[in-house]
């Protein structure tokens, strides 16, 4: 997210924190509950570049989060019991909130399912099918892992030759940044070919982050017999479906669940779509998730669920729960609804 955004958001999120005005607003703002995304769960490593720290949040900060949760009365239930509250249209009851982790990382089994066990806590894995067999890349700890080692960024991305320092961290943190965010706003394959060029300057294996970051097959296997868990589809090769054409969209959503389906004896229901911003998900992809028989599909909208949201499963908010704000205050600002009833002036739904 570029600077300015974090700033205002940090501004936005001290004023409600200060001012208490989330607690007024919470009654008219809050809807029906959330859908919460988490990426990363594990202990922090400090160092001091650390540019995909958003990403993620630490054990004992889940396993903080999900008392909160339990005590401030929301139900923990799983995306279906959600689903079904919406159909039924229901509203008047006790809050909820729905557990969602995106990628299929390793440390979603070695350091959040302990915490989401002894809570009881269910929840949904977005599975990207090529993370899984160690095909696909992580483009994004790729950059973060050339540019720690690289003392200098020289690449040509866009059409133009980028060259900047990056021997401290500070450099490293604006190179990352400016690369990543122009990457960002460019097509699917020159995200690949940039981020393949830097590894290769750096002497990394792509795939080798992927092995050693995400769960495989076998892995998933043994979450997916857990009672706790619901299994979702995240494409095959985690891309910004809006970039693709129709067909390479389609093929994204539709193999990876027939994969999913083929290697783990579950069927995925669900859908996430990557990065999940209106740049990389929007009505061309509701559709085929709706063409393709979904149940529902998250985003990265941000957002309360609403009762309005039942005509609108395929394009559902989440709140990220994220490494930059790990405290519970700011927890219960953003499950109050007020920022987002200002962020997106009013409207319930944003599924255009």
């Amino acid at each position: 997210m570029p600077e300015w955004r974090n700033m205002a958001i940090d501004a936005a999120m001290g004023f409600f924190r200060a001012s208490g005005a989330h607690r007024l607003a919470e009654p008219y703002t809050r809807g029906l509950g959330a859908i919460l995304m988490f990426h990363r769960v594990r202990s922090r490593l400090k160092q001091d570049f650390e540019p995909n720290r958003p990403l993620e949040i630490s054990p004992q900060f889940l396993d903080d989060l999900l008392n909160h949760l339990r005590r401030r009365g929301f139900d923990i239930i799983s995306l279906d019991a959600a689903l079904a509250r919406l159909r039924e249209g229901g509203g008047e009851g006790r809050p909820f909130v729905v557990l969602t982790f995106d990628d299929g990382y390793r440390d979603l089994v070695d350091c959040a399912l302990p915490a989401l066990e002894r809570y009881r806590a269910p929840f949904t894995a977005y599975v990207t099918a090529g993370f899984a067999a160690g095909s696909a890349r992580l483009w994004w700890v790729e950059l973060e892992e050339a540019i720690r080692r690289l003392d200098r960024l020289d690449v040509i991305a866009s059409g133009r030759r980028l060259l900047r320092p990056t021997a401290s961290a500070a450099e490293k943190a604006r190179a990352f940044a400016y690369l990543y965010w122009r990457l960002r706003a460019g097509p699917e394959d020159e995200v690949l070919r940039v981020a393949l060029a830097l590894c290769a300057q750096a002497g990394i294996e792509p795939r080798s982050l992927t092995q050693a970051l995400c769960l495989d097959w076998d892995g998933l296997r043994k979450l997916a017999r857990h009672e706790l868990a619901t299994i979702g589809a995240h494409t095959l090769t985690h891309a910004r479906l809006a970039k693709l054409d129709g067909a390479g969209a389609e093929r994204e959503m539709r193999d990876s669940r027939q994969m999913i389906e083929t290697e783990l004896g579950v069927c995925a229901r669900h859908f996430c779509y990557p990065v999940g911003d209106p740049a990389a998900a929007g009505q061309r992809e509701f559709e085929l998730a709706e063409q393709l028989g979904f149940a529902s599909a998250v985003t990265t909208r941000k957002g309360m669920i609403f009762r309005e949201h039942r005509d609108h499963l395929l394009a559902l908010p989440r709140l990220s729960i994220n490494g930059r704000h790990q405290n519970l205050g700011a927890v219960d600002v953003l499950l109050s609804g007020a920022p987002f009833a200002l962020l997106n002036r009013g409207r319930k739904v944003l599924a255009a």
